[in-house]
């Protein structure tokens, strides 16, 4: 059975995602899941190019967190999502609407500690921004 072009479309960014999560250290996907509080068989489902769970427009500012993706994944990987989903990107916030803000943080001595107090800062930053946007 031919498939869709939509699902076409999102195998095309899937396939992205999946390539750039294989090239990250291990645990990627376990801290991805705990960042958007999911089950890690949540994140199987939207990043594998197997399943057609495609993966929410909300959830992009917190996979290109907690995946490192550099500005060239980053654009590679939007403009294979908007032919996915046109017209949804602008519901995430781009990078056109955020700022810079530094934090003095305690170095903890070990990179793992230090990678989790970053990524719960950031997920704390990323909840407080939806609620005083009159999100989640």
């Amino acid at each position: 059975m031919a498939r869709e072009p939509i699902d076409e479309a999102v195998i095309a960014y899937k396939t992205i995602l999946a390539g750039i999560l294989d090239n990250r250290p291990s645990g990627t996907r376990q801290r991805l899941a705990a960042a958007l509080g999911k089950h890690r068989s949540f994140v199987t489902q939207v990043t594998s190019p197997t399943y057609d769970t495609p993966l929410p427009a909300r959830h992009l500012a917190t996979v290109f967190r907690v995946c490192h993706f550099s500005p060239a994944e980053q654009e590679r990987f939007l403009a294979a999502y908007e032919a996915a989903h046109p017209g949804r990107l602008p519901d995430v916030g781009g990078a056109d609407k955020m700022r810079t803000l530094s934090v003095m943080a305690p170095d903890f001595g070990d990179e793992k500690k230090n990678r989790a107090f970053d990524d719960a800062v950031a997920e704390f930053v990323a909840k407080m921004a939806a609620l005083v946007n009159g999100g989640e």
